[in-house]
Formats: structure tokens, sequence, C-alpha cells
């Protein structure tokens, strides 16, 4: 064999899954006793997760496995479970030693059988589901509820117990980690990193968390990516790279990193343990040193890599086909055992190596092995860290009424929502200085929100330059979170409510679409939080878009998209809620409410640039409580039918849609006008599909069931025509103006005029639907100066590249006291 090929075969044997554990941490910690007890241990872990997949009856085997014993449809995953029970099973030894609080983040997908199978080796789970007890009849129960009709999903769901990490969507443990561990000094989050999820983009970027923790007032977390080498039907990219390569990345990322590599299982519990201590210790000695000194500082971490078959401890082959170390090993090993005999079988044998017989005498296992688990809360499945409802405390608040803008005429004064708004997170922060977070992609600034530098700067490891003290606004110690990953922000925050704390991301609105799928992870976790009893309501996932798609004219078509609110109106109606303040006021009084609630995720949308003021702040209370009403200060329809009825939702869509009535009002001075305002989304929904939706009595009253309305909307039209399908009149009555995915460097008035949103086509389209005979020949001619307006405003801004003064400093013409009092007197008189 030649040099190269030698080097080949080398390289190749050093990447391998097999042979006696390799190590980069040397010693032998466990007695052999020790490790004849941690082998019984993993053989009743492996056990149970065979058993999970496999059996409905006969959970012990005392009776030859039959056809009938196993579950009609097989589903689970075997095959990154044994990598998983390893690591955790030896965690356990230093939680107990040093009396660690720690928490099990599985990241793998469809990991569950692993962690279930501590869970009820610990009791956790026997204790919340007394009905899976420690004995034969409740394993059969436990076994027979994995994926199953009625039962639990493969993924670590919120039934349990220990998890905050569901691992249903690929890529977030580590950020979850690490946002659980923000402001919770001694917690370690043990986590462990698939491979096949090590290859997606959320992931990648999650790893330069470490440049965001503080080890001072942070705890730690430990990766651990598992090497199995295999995801569903291919390799995995880290498991087939060189040493020095993989080592070279970690390092890279920052890291320190330690191999334990092999299937000898007695070296590998040897060269576990040992390494699982050494980062244990490492991680101790930085916070030590952080703490005592009150400097802190950016060590280089401990990630170990753990590299083990993909099925350990399963048939190598079987009709020579390789299982264990290959991709067949992912999900159900051996799938047709109920047709072959043969393998039927060889599964009966595979999990009687596991020696249940002994292991479970009585049906549990004895009281030696369960001296191997921690205790009470010490238990990583009894941790309330991960039912993090149980560590939950409400937010100090400030009161939001004292930030109110001035508003002493409606629509007449012009004013900055965001940065006013910025005062009363400012103070937020302020008043909860270890449990309240905001999070966002290098946005806090431009999103107009940088008065709560105030209170709390962006947190930053890194290196310092001299100008960062010119406006930077970075320290150590911050409690603004920016990283230029919307998935890694999200994630961070999920982690930090999940584990009972409180916090706001905030995020352009184009932009939001990159975390989606993140957002329906969540709402799913939530609305399956609700059917387990033991769980507690955690804080709500707040979402603050700006940079919104009517002030998005300047970066052009690529940064107009709405759509974010489709995306969260699927969602349950029991855990999701939309809000569109008109105005500052409004938002004022929206953040309070998002910010003291529990169990949602709450949108809000409001644009960051200065707004015509609608409410003052008693009048906006109000307005918000009920959470869509009618305007009067803005309607002529008091004593008697509304001709129509003009509706808005968003703070420019009510902006162009007042000063459409006041167009309308210049032609036609006795029309009857009504404006009605939503803020609440939901409220056009019927109530019998969502908590906050109206009745249909209280929709006809707001919007009549015969009168044509004109809706101008923040978002995609076809949004509220969903919502509102069913209502009384709505299917000849309503028309909806929105978003229709026209745009391209406009003005902002341009730009609402290529999606028949600005008040011209507003008045015309008003025009067209009141009833002919009430406006006779008056309404062609106003029509045509309308267009004739909109053209020149067109033009104006085209050659120009601004919209003409007198359309951009609008404001209300009309007195305080509103229109209708205005008709009144007029009447009277």
């Amino acid at each position: 064999m030649s040099d190269s090929q030698q080097e080949s075969q080398q390289e190749l044997e050093s990447i391998s899954p097999y042979g006696p554990a390799r190590s980069t941490v040397k010693g032998e910690p466990l007695s052999k006793e020790e490790i004849e007890k941690y082998n019984d241990f993993f053989k009743a872990s492996l056990y149970l997760s065979l058993g999970m997949i496999y059996l409905r009856q006969n959970p012990l085997l005392k009776d030859q496995l039959q056809k009938e014993h196993l579950k009609a449809r097989l589903l689970g995953h075997f095959g990154s479970a044994p990598g998983q029970i390893f690591a955790y099973m030896h965690f356990n030894r230093l939680i107990t030693k040093y009396d660690l609080d720690a928490i099990f983040i599985s990241g793998p997908g469809h990991g569950a059988p692993a962690v279930l199978s501590q869970a009820y080796l610990e009791g956790t789970y026997s204790e919340v589901y007394p009905e899976c007890s420690e004995d034969e009849e409740g394993l059969q129960k436990f076994f027979k509820q994995f994926s199953f009709p009625g039962g639990i999903g493969s993924h670590a769901t919120p039934e349990t117990p220990g998890s905050l990490h569901e691992g249903g969507e690929l890529g977030y443990s580590v950020s979850h980690a690490f946002g659980a561990v923000f402001d919770h000094p001694n917690l370690i989050a043990v986590t462990i990193v698939g491979d096949g999820e090590a290859e997606t983009g959320p992931l990648a970027t999650s790893w330069h968390s470490t440049k965001f923790l503080n080890p001072i007032t942070d705890g730690a977390v430990l990766p651990i990516l598992h090497l199995n080498g295999y995801k569903i039907n291919n390799p995995t990219i880290l498991a087939r790279i060189s040493h020095k390569e993989l080592e070279s990345l970690f390092l890279g990322y920052g890291y320190q990193p330690y191999f334990v590599e092999g299937d000898d299982v007695d070296t590998m519990h040897q060269a576990m343990a040992a390494t699982l201590e050494h980062c244990v210790l490492e991680i101790r000695k930085f916070q030590k040193q952080a703490r005592e000194s009150g400097k802190a500082f950016r060590p280089m971490w401990p990630v170990i890599i753990l590299r083990s078959p993909k099925g350990w401890t399963g048939p190598r082959k079987i009709d020579d086909k390789y299982l264990e170390g290959y991709w067949r090993a992912h999900q159900v090993p051996i799938t047709d055992v109920a047709t072959n005999p043969e393998h039927l079988r060889l599964l009966e044998s595979w999990m009687k190596s596991y020696e249940p017989d002994r292991l479970f005498a009585n049906g549990k296992i004895g009281p030696e092995l369960k001296a191997l688990c921690p205790t009470g809360i010490r238990r990583m499945s009894a941790n309330p860290v991960a039912n993090g409802g149980v560590l939950r405390k409400p937010l100090k608040m400030p009161d939001f009424r004292k930030y109110a803008l001035s508003v002493d005429k409606p629509a007449v004064t012009m004013a900055a929502s965001m940065p006013n708004m910025a005062l009363f997170l400012r103070d937020v922060m302020e008043y909860n200085p270890t449990t309240f977070r905001l999070f966002g992609p290098d946005e806090t600034e431009s999103n107009k929100l940088a008065n709560v530098y105030q209170a709390g700067k962006k947190v930053w490891m890194g290196e310092y330059f001299p100008e960062d003290s010119n406006g930077g606004n970075l320290a150590t110690e911050g409690r603004v979170m920016e990283i230029l990953s919307e998935h890694t922000c999200e994630g961070w925050l999920e982690g930090y409510i999940l584990s009972g704390r409180h916090g706001l991301l905030n995020s352009y609105e184009p932009f939001i679409h990159v975390i989606d799928s993140m957002v329906n992870q969540h709402c799913k976790w939530l609305e399956k939080s609700l059917e387990v009893e033991w769980r507690n309501k955690i804080p709500s996932l707040n979402i603050l878009l700006t940079a919104v798609v009517w002030r998005q004219d300047h970066n052009g078509f690529t940064h107009q998209d709405p759509g974010f609110l489709d995306v969260v109106a699927n969602k349950s109606p029991e855990v999701v809620r939309i809000y569109l303040p008109p105005d500052g006021n409004c938002l004022l009084s929206c953040m309070d409410h998002v910010l003291r609630s529990s169990n949602y995720v709450n949108v809000v949308v409001a644009d960051k640039q200065e707004h015509l003021q609608f409410l003052s702040m008693e009048e906006a209370v109000i307005h918000c409580t009920k959470g869509i009403s009618v305007w009067p200060q803005f309607s002529t329809d008091r004593d008697g039918e509304p001709d129509i009825v003009m509706a808005s939702c968003g703070d420019i869509s009510t902006h162009e849609s007042l000063a459409a009535i006041d167009l309308l009002l210049q032609f036609f001075p006795d029309l009857k006008i009504r404006c009605v305002n939503c803020v609440d989304l939901f409220k056009l929904i019927s109530h019998v599909d969502h908590p906050h939706g109206l009745t249909d009595q209280e929709w006809t009253a707001l919007f009549t069931d015969n009168k044509p309305i004109i809706f101008n909307f923040h978002s995609y039209p076809w949004l509220v025509h969903r919502l509102a399908y069913k209502r009384p009149g709505a299917a000849a009555n309503l028309h909806v103006r929105g978003y229709k995915e026209k745009g391209n460097i406009d003005t902002p008035l341009e730009l609402a005029i290529r999606n028949q949103t600005d008040r011209f086509s507003l008045a015309m389209d008003a025009i067209d639907r009141i009833d002919k005979a009430r406006l006779g020949n008056r309404g062609t001619h106003a029509r045509e100066e309308l267009k004739s307006r909109q053209i020149r405003a067109r033009n104006e801004a085209f050659e120009v590249g601004v919209d003409p003064v007198e359309l951009k400093e609008w404001v209300w013409p009309y007195e305080r006291e509103g229109l209708w009092k205005k008709e009144v007197r007029r009447l009277l008189n």
C-alpha cells in the first residue's frame, strides 16, 4: 500500500464511528462496577426506546413476541436515540456530583424516544402521568401511547417532561438553549445537535451565540454535536470531513472542541464520563473567573463532538443489508416484522439482548440503577426551567399613560409614535433588569427604538474599537440582543420566554417572513401546551413589525410585503393576536397589553415615521379596549343612516381613509359618512371562530348590512375578505383595498395610488358605490375632478421626486368637536 493510500485509510478510520473509544480528554473516572451499572442503564433506556416504537402488548416480552403484540402502524425514529441517551445519562452523574442545575435539549428530529425513556426511568413521567406507572401495566401504556392515535408524538412535544424544545423543525436547538440560559447564571443547557440539523442555516448561525453570552450574568450551553453519520437517506456533511477540518470549523466559531468517538461501549463510557466532567469544570472555571473579577470576557467555550453509529447497539446487517451505522437505522429499524416471521424473531432477539427480564423486575428498574438518576428538580426531566410558566413573574410595568402624545385636535398633530413608545420600553427594561430583553436583527436604531439604550445597551462580547464609544451603544452587560439573523433572534426569544422571562422582537415587516416557520412551530407548541394540565402559561411571544410596506417606497419592491399577517391568521385562534394601532397613543396601549399577556403570539404592526395622531390617550384606551369602533369625530351620520361606511385598519391606511372622507365632504357636504377604525384584526372574524370576534349583531351595528363599506387595509385585501366572508351583507357590500403586489421606487402617495389605497382611489370608489339616487349627476363631476387630481399628483411625483406638499402635509380640516355636532347645529339652525 502506498503512502497516500495509507494516509487515506488512516483518515477514513479516524472519522469512522467504530472501534474502541478515541477521545481528546483521557481518563478513567468510572470503576468497573460503575461501568456495569451504566451498561445496564444504557440497555434499559434502549429497550424502552424500541418498546415505544414496536410494542402495544407484552411490554416485557415475558411471552414469545407475536404479531398481535405489535402496533399495527410502526412509527418512530431509533437512529439518534442511543447517542442522546448516552449523553443524557452521563451528564446525570455530574448533576449529582456537582449539584448542577441543568436542562436537556434534544435537537435531532423525532428524538423523543431518547428523552422519554429518561423521563420514565427518572420517575418524572409517572409522576405527571400516573397511568404510565413504573410497573408492567404502566409500561404497557407508556409504550402504546407513543406515536399512537390519542397519544403523544415522536418529537419532544409539550407533553414531554423536561422539554422546552420540540424539534419538529430542525435548526433551533442551539438558539433555544442560549435563550434559556440568558439571565439564568447557574443553568447549563446540555444540547444535542444532530448532524443533519447542523446542515441548516439557522443552526449554523446560532453557533455565534457565544459572542453574546456573559459569563457573569448568564448560564452556559454545552453543545454536543452528535455525528451518527446519516440523515433519512443521505450521509451528513460534518460526519464526512476530516478531523482537522472539523476541529478548525469549531475553533473558528470560537469553541474548544473535544472528541468522543467509537462504538465499544465500555471504553466509550469512560471517555464520555471524562470528557463531560472536563467540560463542566471548564465552564465553572470560566464563570468563577468572570464573577470573582467582575470582568466579563468571552472564553473558548467547550463543545463535544460525539461520533457513534446510527442505531448504535442494533444489528450491523439484516439480510446482508447494513442497518446499524447506516441510514436504514434512522426511523423504524426493521419495518416488516408483522409480515416476516424471521425478522420478528430477530427483533425479539435484539430486544431481549437488553435483558428486560433482569433490568425491569416487577416492571421497574432496581434501586441501584435508579440511584444513577438525580432526584427532585435536579432531574433534567423535572427542571422547572423547562416548564417556564412555573418561574414566570409578571413584569413590573410603568403606567403607559404617562407617555401619552398630546392630541388636542384629531388628525392635526404630527408626531413619531415609535421613538415615543421606545421611552415606555426603556422603562420596562429598567424596571425588569433580569427578566426583559429586546431582540432584533440590527434594527433597533433604524426602527427608532434607540431610546431603550438609556436603560440597556446592546450585548457585545467581541472586541471593541475606539469609535464604538461614539454611538455604538455596546456593553457586555447589555439588554438589547442584535445579530443579523432573524432565525437566531427568534430562537433566543423563544428560549427566553419558554424558560419564564419576557421579551420583544422588533423587525422590518418585509423580512419577518424569514421566521414564518419558526413562529408556526411556536404557535403549535402553545396550542398543544393548552392541552397539558401541568404546563404553566408562559409569557407571550411579542413581535413588533415596522418599516412597513407603505413606507418602503425608497427601498422598492423587494422591501414591500405585509403578508406575515396571513401566516399568523392561519394559526389557532386560541394562541394568536394581531394589532394594528392607528397612532402613537394606541401603540402605547397595545404594547402595554401584549407585554402583560401570556401564552399568545402577539403581532403589533406600526410604522416608525412621523404620522398624524388621531386620538387622545383616554380615547385610545377606549378604542383599543373595544378593538374596533366608530370614530364620531370623523363621521357625519349621527342623525341618520349612513350613505357609506369608510373603514380602515393600519396607521397609514387610516390616514388615507380620513383624507378620502375629507375629499368626499368637499364635494358632498351633506353626505352621511360613518368612519370605523379597527385596531384588533380578529374583531372582523365571527365570535364563533375567534374569542375576540364580533357577533353578527355587533358587526351590523358598526358596518350595517345594507350599505357599501370601503375598507382600507394595511395588508393584502384578501385577508379581510377571508375573515369577514360570513358577515351579514359582506359579500355584496364589503370592498377592501390593500396591498396588491404593485410597487417600485415610489413616493409614499404614488405607491398607494399603484395599489388603489390612496385618498383619491378611496373617494372615487365610494362615489361608485353610493346609491346613485343619492348623488345624481354630482357624482360624475366629482369623480372626474378626483381622477384629475390623482393624475397631477402622480405626474408631480415622477417629475419632482416627492409628493405635492399640500397632499403630503394634509391634516383634518374640521373642528375638534366633530363633524356630526357641526351637522346637528346646522340642522337646528
